[in-house]
This record gives structure tokens, C-alpha cells and sequence, in this order.
């Protein structure tokens, strides 16, 4: 079990992806677990009055998400949600990962987040990593992600800087220890 932790776009998805094709290559099976099927959906979003703060800590079904790190840990094959970005939902039983399955790639942003529940994760990694991003280069590549979903340059600045910085400072500021820390260039 490998996590790949860090701030909104820090480069998780890349790295993970990176790795997976590594240990491919060396005739490992590895899959990817993005954290990010476990959003909540916007109608509860909306209820709770949290659409405006997605991606934050509460924003997320951190125990469902905790039972599927310990389900994994079993070595059963395991179903779990994805994210659809672009429909800003999640997808039920969209991944797979089977029994034969040598390496369990998990990213998130709050794989190695010091608040309940999230905490318990830490113990449940073989090896995590941190990906150490500036909050400039973080901000340039959220306001990137937005306009290449349609949204205006004044939206797509307005959505960076009143949430995902807020939920990058947070998770900056609570973050626990990593096996590895990883500098963006």
C-alpha cells in the first residue's frame, strides 16, 4: 500500500500514473486509487450547505473511504468508486482492484491529514509520499484545471483561491510525516 499525498494539484495523478507504468514495466501489477471517488454528492453537498467548500475534509465519505484502505489491506478484490471531474460526480463501481494486484497506489489530499478520522490512514500505508508543491505553483495549476472545464478566468481564479488554497493551506498545516517527501522543480 503506497500513498501519494499532497495539496489540490500537486501532481498525484501523475506521479501515481508514473509509478504504476514503472512497476508495469518491471512485470509488477499495480493500480491506482484515487481518493477523489469518495466526494460526497452535490444534493448532500448542497443539504449540508458545503458545495461551495468541495474538496475539503468534510466534504468527503471519510469512513467509507477508510473501510475501502482496509478492505484493500485484506488482499480481496476490491470495487470503489471514481470521480468524473468533468460531471463534477462520483461513479459507483467504476474501479477495480483484483486479487493479483502486487501494489496498491493510493492518492489523495488527505492520505496523511492529522485530523479524525482521517489520522487513521497513516497507520495502514507501507510507504507514503509527499509531494511538496509551492502554493503559487498549486494556485497556477487550479485555476489551469478550471478553465479546462469551462469555466471563465474570473471563475476559474475565484474557485482556486477561495477553496482549493484553503483546502491546500489546511491540509499544509495538518499534514503528518511522510516516508518520502518529493519537491515539485
Amino acid at each position: 500500500m503506497v500513498a501519494v499525498a499532497g495539496a489540490p494539484a500537486s501532481g498525484k495523478s501523475e506521479l501515481s500514473a508514473a509509478l504504476r507504468a514503472a512497476l508495469a514495466q518491471d512485470g509488477r501489477r499495480a493500480e491506482v486509487v484515487p481518493m477523489d471517488g469518495f466526494h460526497l454528492d452535490n444534493a448532500v453537498l448542497d443539504a449540508r450547505r458545503l458545495r461551495a467548500r468541495k474538496g475539503a475534509p468534510e466534504t468527503f465519505d471519510a469512513p467509507g473511504f477508510i473501510a475501502l484502505i482496509e478492505r484493500l489491506r485484506s488482499g480481496a478484490e476490491v470495487v470503489y468508486p471514481l470521480f468524473d471531474r468533468a460531471r463534477d460526480l462520483s461513479i459507483a463501481g467504476a474501479g477495480v482492484v483484483p486479487t493479483d494486484c502486487d501494489f496498491v497506489i493510493v492518492e489523495g489530499n488527505y492520505l496523511l491529514f492529522n485530523e479524525d478520522p482521517w489520522s487513521a490512514l497513516a497507520r495502514m500505508w507501507d510507504v507514503s509520499a509527499w509531494l511538496d508543491t509551492s502554493e503559487e505553483t498549486v494556485r497556477e495549476r487550479c485555476i489551469a484545471r478550471w478553465l479546462a472545464h469551462g469555466h471563465t478566468e474570473p471563475q476559474a481564479r475565484a474557485r482556486a483561491e477561495g477553496n482549493d488554497l484553503a483546502n491546500a493551506r489546511r491540509v499544509l498545516a495538518a499534514r503528518l510525516p511522510a516516508d518520502v517527501v518529493l519537491a515539485d522543480p
